[in-house]
């Protein structure tokens, strides 16, 4: 550890956002603090456990960046952040999102899940979030069967199946009136909101029916149904005089870890708790911040935040710009205090398990590196590639930090038309991947795990010297039966690493989650269907021309038949040229 006293007496004591480096200048953390000079003494100046302790002996050196208020730090602290994405910051174990209910506001409403509620709605009714995404299917598909909702995504020139079964107006043909289309979604939205009568007495009525005509097997699953409602809201209904949306958090600190709840208000129901552990340093007000702003980036925030005293409540309330209250007492004080209970009671059952597996992953870096004779193995990167119609390749990276996926910085591609073969398709994307670190766009990792033997890593060895880069390289070499062998190291020599042992293991979890990743970006694509198949891999097409093309040519057949000016009027045409070169082969 270096020594920074005097360096650390230079510090001002006023707020601001600092950077820790490590040996190669690499921003390794990044924090913000009331006070610079106690802040950062403290990690210099105390007896270190857990991941303070491993941060500590990484710094090198350190940076920062006066402020004139603590929301301006906070604002930079996660603007660096997200610029330098830095191995010791929250990484998010429960990276998900969770589900919403939609009910579109269109002149023939539809009901579904929707899970991307950042991009624009257009006044669209949203419900949620569902931790429990079966309890959100069970209730959208027996709102659809109850209420004759139009189904299909894009009005059709006939009748379907749904209107023959009295589940839909058939509004593709037939005039509906819309006093009734305005009827149905005042009792779908009354529903949602926690009054269960009206639906109720729909069920009962459609029960009852079927019961007067034998239909008893129908008349049963009916009734299951209004069980289930009355247990669902009778779980969920809480004895408050809110109407509105908010989210309750509260926190519990333990041995180096921190356990935040989240209880999601909605109209006076408890929608559900969400509850993640993760490993601290120590502060907890910054950590809790952090974990905030990256939670509701994927989430929709309510029109309120309710949060222990702990946490300030005014620089959480100007960040998000809602409002932001610490109740003292009552129901909401009760309920605040329940939420403590829950996080603490989730420590409890997960702490040790996560100690375990810590302590797991640190003894398998500390393999690594000796293996290696590296100082650091903290960030690797992995890359796998699959085809479409046996030609057209996609490719995909996963990262991983300290042997846990940071699904955010995961990467799909799309390869150009001349690539026929495996090999072909890694070198392109191992080339744009580390141009861009030769570029300064993005940090270099400490280890690139090949999946394959000596021809997957002369690839790499290849690409990397094409670009003056050193970066370490490893191979994972699979047997005939496609289970991972052993382990070859960038001079082709085998490491004595035990099959039973958890590098080994942690090491094929990486394979098979890049494996995973690359057949998954394959498949959604094929099943977008053939037009859009190849308009999803042709380089230089994204969302908007690809929807411009399917507008103009609507079919496979047509847009082959068409010339590379018709083509060129919408993707111009050097990507005009690629496309044809796609359409050819398919």
């Amino acid at each position: 550890m270096k020594d920074f006293k005097e360096k650390l007496s230079l510090v001002p004591t006023k707020p601001g956002s600092y950077q820790m480096k490590n040996k190669d200048g690499v921003v390794i953390y990044v924090g913000k603090a009331k006070n610079l000079q106690r802040r950062l003494r403290s990690y210099f100046t105390r007896t270190l456990t857990g991941k303070t302790k491993m941060l500590v002996e990484d710094i090198d050196d350190f940076e920062y960046i006066v402020t004139s208020s603590e929301l301006e730090s906070l604002i930079l602290e996660i603007t660096l952040i997200k610029k330098y994405d830095p191995k010791y910051n929250i990484l998010l174990r429960d990276d998900k999102s969770y589900p919403y209910i939609e009910l579109t506001n269109e002149e023939y409403p539809t009901l579904k899940i929707i899970r991307n509620v950042k991009r624009k709605r257009n006044k669209n009714h949203l419900y949620g979030p569902y931790p429990n995404v079966t309890a959100a299917r069970k209730t959208v598909n027996m709102i659809n069967r109850i209420y004759p909702l139009r189904k299909c995504d894009h009005l059709k020139k006939e009748l379907c199946l749904y209107y023959h079964i009295h589940e839909c107006l058939g509004y593709c043909c037939k005039k509906v009136d819309k006093s009734e289309i305005e009827s149905m979604n005042k009792e779908i939205i009354s529903f949602l909101k926690g009054d269960s009568d009206e639906i109720k007495n729909r069920i009962k009525q459609e029960m009852n029916k079927a019961s007067e005509n034998m239909n008893y097997e129908k008349a049963l699953e009916l009734k299951n149904m209004l069980d289930d409602i009355d247990t669902t809201l009778k779980k969920q209904k809480i004895d408050l005089n809110k109407n509105f949306n908010f989210d309750l958090i509260n926190y519990y600190y333990d041995n180096n870890y921190l356990s935040i709840e989240i209880f999601f208000i909605r109209d006076g129901l408890l929608f559900g708790r969400h509850n993640e552990i993760i490993s601290s340093l120590g502060d907890i007000e910054s950590e809790i911040l952090e974990y905030l702003i990256k939670f509701y980036e994927k989430t929709l925030l309510p029109h309120e935040l309710y949060i222990p005293q702990e946490i300030d409540k005014d620089l959480v309330s100007n960040y998000f710009n809602i409002k932001v209250y610490t109740p003292q007492k009552g129901k909401l004080k009760s309920l605040l205090d329940l939420a403590y209970e829950n996080a603490k009671e989730q420590m409890e059952l997960k702490e040790e398990t996560l100690k375990r597996d810590d302590e797991e992953r640190k003894k398998a870096l500390e393999e690594l590196k000796k293996l290696l004779n590296l100082n650091s193995v903290r960030r690797m990167e992995s890359f796998d590639n699959s085809h479409l119609f046996g030609t057209f390749y996609v490719g995909g990276m996963v990262v991983f930090d300290d042997f846990i996926p940071n699904k955010n910085l995961y990467r799909k591609y799309k390869i150009s038309t001349d690539v026929k073969d495996d090999l072909g398709a890694m070198k392109e994307v191992l080339y744009r991947r580390y141009f861009k670190t030769l570029m300064g766009e993005i940090e270099a990792p400490d280890l690139i795990v090949m999946d394959g033997g000596q021809l997957q890593i002369n690839v790499c060895k290849e690409i990397l010297d094409s670009l003056g880069l050193k970066i370490p390289i490893i191979g994972l070499v699979k047997d005939k039966n496609h289970r991972t062998s052993y382990i070859m190291n960038q001079n082709y020599d085998i490491l004595p690493v035990n099959k039973d042992s958890k590098l080994f293991l942690f090491l094929t979890r990486i394979q098979e989650e890049v494996h995973r990743y690359a057949i998954a970006y394959h498949r959604n694509i094929k099943a977008k269907g053939a037009l859009s198949s190849v308009l999803d891999v042709v380089p230089g097409i994204g969302d908007v021309r690809k929807k411009e093309l399917l507008k103009k040519f609507g079919s496979l057949k047509k847009m082959k038949e068409a010339s590379l000016d018709e083509l060129s009027e919408i993707v111009g045409k050097e990507v005009g040229k690629k496309l044809q070169e796609y359409l050819k082969e398919v």
